[in-house]
């Protein structure tokens, strides 16, 4: 008899057959879609990073053994929730590394060259004459990138610059990472010591109780003013109040965010006014090959997981019971 899941993700055709193969399957996008008896019957969950799962919703199913996120991130699942009731949760770790780390290089060439500001400049027909030096921008190439979290996505981003671009790699890692230090003369130095030197400062670590406003009024002190701040990691990793007041007062060069507090961001936030502020909508991983890739990988985790009693790129293995 087939086990019954609950797909709250986009995912393609053809990866809804394979589902289909295995499971009775029910799309909906929300819990409260689901009838008291389709509550009973779930086991297994396919969703998306924002997706909230803890103890609330845990409670409205109680046959749940697993569940499966389209994404690395899972900040919005409440793992001790899971794990207390032996339900896995499986990520999709790797298959979106370069495609972040593009973004990420994106954000620092549209931010240090002012790409949106002068493309935008252009399209109001205000160009008439030769630029002048009030518009110019900022060199990326030997200029010093500081990166907040050296993990897989980390690595592609200090690969790109190192030996693309011909910078000097720092990096705060709670562990020193050898590969980095050997392929790209990467240097493991302190968060302060990483905020003061670097010309480019990228966000790249998970959110979690002890980066939530890592980077606040302090960090943003320490910094150049004319550093590029760029965040592709989650959006409370920084004091967002604090990062518009450096950029008002000067503190900071400029920024380039695909990530935000809220998200869709307020379209009264002062970020989208300000013209040194490149703003993206959480594009990091948003490729059409990458995001098949890793629902691909999603889906195949949630049937390795209760038809084969495998378990891959879990998140909380003390969990498993099945």
């Amino acid at each position: 008899m087939k086990s019954t899941i609950a797909v709250f993700a986009k995912i393609s055709d053809a990866l809804k057959q394979v589902l289909e193969q295995h499971f009775n399957v029910l799309y909906v996008s929300a819990i409260d879609e689901l009838t008291d008896e389709q509550c009973q019957q779930t086991q297994g969950i396919l969703a998306s990073g924002g997706f909230a799962l803890g103890s609330e919703q845990l409670a409205k199913l109680p046959n749940l053994k697993a569940a499966s996120t389209v994404s690395v991130g899972y900040d919005s699942y409440d793992v001790e929730s899971l794990t207390e009731r032996q339900v896995i949760l499986t990520h999709t770790p790797g298959v979106l590394d370069e495609t972040v780390a593009d973004t990420v290089f994106a954000l620092m060439l549209a931010s240090a060259r002012r790409v949106v500001e002068l493309a935008n400049w252009v399209r109001s027909g205000q160009w008439h004459s030769s630029l002048s030096p009030q518009y110019f921008g900022r060199d990326v190439h030997h200029k010093t990138i500081g990166i907040v979290g050296m993990g897989r996505i980390g690595m592609a981003v200090a690969r790109r610059a190192h030996l693309g671009f011909g910078m000097p790699v720092l990096y705060h890692n709670r562990h020193p990472k050898e590969i980095a230090q050997e392929q790209f003369a990467a240097q493991l130095v302190t968060l302060d010591e990483l905020l003061e030197r670097s010309d480019f400062i990228v966000m790249l670590t998970p959110l979690s109780e002890q980066t939530y406003h890592l980077i606040a009024k302090p960090q943003f002190e320490k910094m150049k003013p004319s550093a590029v701040f760029i965040n592709a990691a989650r959006g409370d990793v920084v004091d967002e109040q604090a990062l518009i007041s450096a950029l008002e007062d000067g503190k900071i060069a400029a920024a380039g965010l695909d990530v935000f507090h809220q998200e869709p961001i307020d379209p009264d936030s002062k970020l989208l006014s300000m013209p040194q502020v490149v703003a993206l909508p959480h594009i990091g991983s948003a490729t059409t090959q990458t995001r098949e890739a890793m629902a691909e990988l999603a889906v195949n985790s949630l049937v390795d997981a209760l038809v084969h009693k495998n378990v891959h790129h879990c998140v909380n293995p003390s969990a498993w019971s099945l």
